[in-house]
């Protein structure tokens, strides 16, 4: 569903080390096979794939992090003594699956306010109102004697609890800290979407302080916010950072799905992932789970918006999993210059794989082709090709523009639910 060019994860929780969420976008196995001017490719490979291998190192050398969770008893040390998680892999339904379920179907659902005609909190005032809403979140793991931290927004007064998906991969089970009061709770799973990253707990209480979910869509660039959230370890639980929202509609990869997220220069750090992303009234407009982390980069931090957040907490407490979803069941990325310059290729979009079982595998779509339009439409990013796909249904058909060999063709696909391909 979404794009970019960087291909690691890095938690913002505290996590054990695993390998990155996305796939790698390593263009260095890019294949470019047609017979014509064969000799002429061959020649030119060698540097193309020098280039593709420098893009390669950038790539991996930034890295976007969740902000999830690190094992007190397996560090992981950096030059300078830096705490930080290894890249970890997205989270499937298997690794929650020890965690007790929790009812579904309870016809609980998420309400988003508009922005309040009155004026603006100030920090302190800001931090009063939403620290009773924060939660510190501990996955205990099911294989280990280590666990993660990670954070949690409260929605209802009786204990339904909001976080990233990945906050909770590889856990057996989950306990819930009150902010607040420092009590505690066993928490039970409601359900989880690996695909947007959000999953929703429950905890046996009442009377608890639900947060106040303000409309992400009404937000523009320059819009102060602030986050609230548990960095490191359990002695810096309830630290609040400061900045402002940098951008909107930033589309990120995640699992070979594109995410849109809101970016902003709010320090995320170990252990904020699943916390509030709060505008200037108090207002929760995001759920925080990831940054970028690389030499030189600084206050490059994202958050899943409400606007998307609400649909999909609603499916899992209705049914436990998001269905209807479509997929095309193909993952993209962008093509460098240099790979279109030297290999003759059209504006478009890299196929980095394709599903299993998708109808675009059925037709023959293949890693390697180029994607230069959708229904007729030219796409260049990813979020041209979701803007598209989000108008249909599973079950509808899509004409895709390949450019393969040095023709052009187009492949009808039908979409597919992403719960079975994914």
């Amino acid at each position: 569903m979404y794009e970019n060019e960087y291909s690691s994860w890095y938690d913002t929780a505290t996590v054990q080390p695993e390998p990155v969420p996305e796939r790698e976008r390593n263009y260095a196995e890019a294949y470019w096979s047609a017979e014509a001017e064969k000799s002429k490719r061959r020649s030119r490979r060698l540097l193309f794939w020098l280039i593709a291998a420098v893009v390669a190192l950038l790539i991996i050398s930034t890295a976007w992090i969740f902000g999830g969770r690190k094992p007190a008893s397996d560090p992981h040390e950096i030059e300078g003594g830096q705490l930080i998680p290894d890249l970890e892999q997205p989270q499937k339904e298997a690794d929650v699956a020890s965690i007790p379920a929790a009812e579904t179907g309870t016809g609980v659902t998420m309400t988003l306010t508009g922005k309040p005609e009155t004026e603006t909190l100030s920090y302190q005032e800001v931090y009063a109102k939403c620290l009773p809403s924060v939660v510190a979140i501990r996955t205990n793991y099911a294989e280990t004697d280590g666990y993660a931290l990670g954070t949690g927004i409260i929605m209802t007064e009786d204990g339904y609890i909001i976080t990233n998906a990945h906050v909770l991969d590889g856990g057996k089970s989950v306990q819930v800290t009150l902010l607040a009061d420092d009590s505690e709770y066993e928490a039970k799973l409601v359900g989880t979407d690996s695909v947007s990253d959000i999953a929703v707990l429950k905890i046996d209480a009442k009377g608890l302080t639900p947060a106040e979910f303000g409309d992400s869509a009404q937000l523009v660039v320059g819009d102060p916010v602030s986050a609230i959230g548990n960095p490191l370890q359990e002695q810096l639980y309830g630290t609040m950072t400061v900045g402002i929202i940098s951008a909107i509609n930033r589309n990120v990869i995640y699992d070979g799905h594109s995410m849109t997220l809101l970016q902003t220069d709010t320090a995320i750090n170990e252990g904020n992932s699943g916390g509030p992303l709060i505008n200037a009234w108090g207002q929760v407009i995001g759920v925080t789970n990831m940054k970028a982390f690389t030499t030189g980069v600084e206050g490059i931090c994202f958050a899943i918006p409400t606007s998307v957040v609400r649909p999909i907490v609603d499916a899992l407490i209705a049914e436990g999993q998001v269905k209807g979803r479509p997929s095309i069941g193909i993952t993209v990325g962008p093509l460098s210059e240099s790979a279109k310059e030297y290999y003759d290729l059209p504006n478009g979009l890299y196929i980095d794989s394709v599903a299993e079982g998708s109808d675009a595998e059925a037709k023959g779509v293949q890693s390697g082709d180029v994607l230069t339009a959708v229904n007729g439409e030219t796409v260049t990013t990813t979020y041209e090709v979701n803007a598209i796909k989000e108008r249909y249904a599973v079950g509808d058909t899509l004409t895709l523009t390949l450019y393969r060999d040095g023709k052009t063709f187009d492949v009808e696909v039908t979409l597919v639910d992403t719960n079975d391909i994914y």
